[in-house]
């Protein structure tokens, strides 16, 4: 039974062979660099690494972001509820259509006052 992983095994000890056979070889017969302050800088895209790393985003983006992932999440809920629907429907269950309405309807006063206090508007 342990002779059907002698192949992984071989392949694997090839594998790390290669891997520290190359790093040896490139340290061996790569050549080296002379160091300066500009070659040891970091190298971003052709600019000079002046300033922040991280550019600021502005906390619309993120409030979007949020609201996107809330009507994204009534997509998952209602997928679901539409592929039993006509099953429900026929037998008498209509507590399934009204919970739904009801969320359907949460979901609408909470896109009204996200378009109210102008949350998807991009510029004020």
């Amino acid at each position: 039974m342990l002779s059907d992983y002698i192949p992984v095994l071989i392949q694997v000890v090839l594998a790390s062979g290669f891997a520290v056979a190359t790093l040896i070889a490139s340290a061996l017969l790569g050549k080296r660099a002379l160091t300066n302050k500009t070659k040891d800088s970091a190298y971003e895209c052709g600019m000079n690494p002046i300033g922040e790393g991280q550019a600021r985003f502005s906390v619309k983006f993120y409030l979007v972001a949020m609201l996107f992932v809330l009507f994204d999440i009534e997509v998952v809920f209602l997928v679901p509820w539409a592929t039993v629907y006509r099953e429900q429907i026929e037998s008498g269950n209509l507590a399934f259509l009204t919970g739904m309405i009801g969320f359907v309807g949460i979901l609408f006063v909470a896109y009204l006052y996200a378009l109210k206090k102008g949350a998807l508007e991009w510029r004020r």
